[in-house]
């Protein structure tokens, strides 16, 4: 029972506390022009770019959006492959 109740709080608490940043990514570009493009969220920008590496090698850039407060949704960052961020949040 503690372990259903548990998981049920975790849920919940992941859905009051949505991730601080949402990124689009260009992979690559797709053989008729258009760019590839992927959507994550999460909250640290040093771990999401070492991830960027592991799983898409090839990656050009990314813009980063607020995903809270008052500039939900509004573009506050971007990076490429070559200028990175440098610290963990922006």
């Amino acid at each position: 029972m503690k372990n259903i109740t548990l998981i049920i709080y975790m849920e919940i608490i992941r859905k009051n506390n949505p991730k601080r940043y949402v990124a689009i990514v260009k992979i690559t570009n797709n053989k008729d022009g258009t760019a590839y493009c992927v959507k994550y969220r999460f909250d640290n920008l040093l771990k999401f770019t070492a991830f960027l590496d592991k799983k898409w090698t090839g990656w050009k850039w990314y813009n980063v959006f607020s995903n809270k407060g008052f500039n939900k949704a509004m573009q506050i960052a971007n990076f490429t492959n070559k200028k990175r961020p440098e610290k963990s949040t922006v």
